[in-house]
């Protein structure tokens, strides 16, 4: 039986949208993101409610290994989003990864190109903890001198690999940072130490 969507439709992707605004805008803070979702598992209702929110027919979609290997995640998707599903990170709008431990590289994902890098893959990250303060020093534009942010588990190679993607802006991947009823950007011209 395939799960509903929003309740909703037009204000929560409304809401959802905003707080992912919000998030890119100011690197390093956590916003609250409202989501009244049961989707199959194991995706999240955070990861659900951003892809609801942000992706449409044009829009491809990649889905880790845990998500990919759920038929009902693939079928809700489709159903409520019309995003096609790409096997190929590299060909993706949105990747939605539910463990984070297990993330590819971020090389494997779109960069964008010179001409068009808005074509990048923006990456959106389930975690178990997002919090404000200690872990990861962000700096950069939206943010005023420096923030902390705390995440975890935190995928392989950070914040090394955050510091390759920057170099190489204005292209890179950005990423959303999701754990229950929050959300983060880590756009990618964000500087990140860790």
């Amino acid at each position: 039986m395939l799960r509903p969507g929003f309740r909703d439709p037009v204000h929560d992707a409304q809401g959802v949208f905003r707080a992912v605004l919000d998030a890119l805008a100011r690197p390093g803070t956590v916003q609250p993101l409202a989501t009244r979702l049961d989707p199959p598992a194991p995706l999240t209702p955070e990861l659900a409610a951003i892809a609801l929110a942000l992706t449409d027919r044009d829009t491809p979609v990649w889905l880790d290994s845990a998500l990919a290997a759920r038929a009902e995640v693939a079928a809700y998707l489709r159903f409520h989003t019309g995003a096609p599903l790409t096997g190929d990170p590299a060909r993706a709008a949105f990747a939605l990864v539910r463990e984070a431990g297990r993330c590819p590289p971020l090389s494997a994902f779109a960069p964008g190109t010179p001409a068009y890098p808005d074509t990048a893959t923006t990456l959106v990250l389930a975690l178990d903890t997002l919090e404000a303060g200690g872990g990861l020093r962000l700096t950069g534009p939206g943010i005023r001198g420096a923030a902390d942010l705390a995440l975890a588990p935190m995928p392989p190679g950070w914040p090394g690999a955050l510091g390759d993607n920057r170099a190489g802006f204005p292209l890179g991947v950005d990423s959303l940072l999701t754990a229950p009823g929050r959300v983060a950007g880590l756009p990618r011209s964000t500087a990140v130490e860790g």
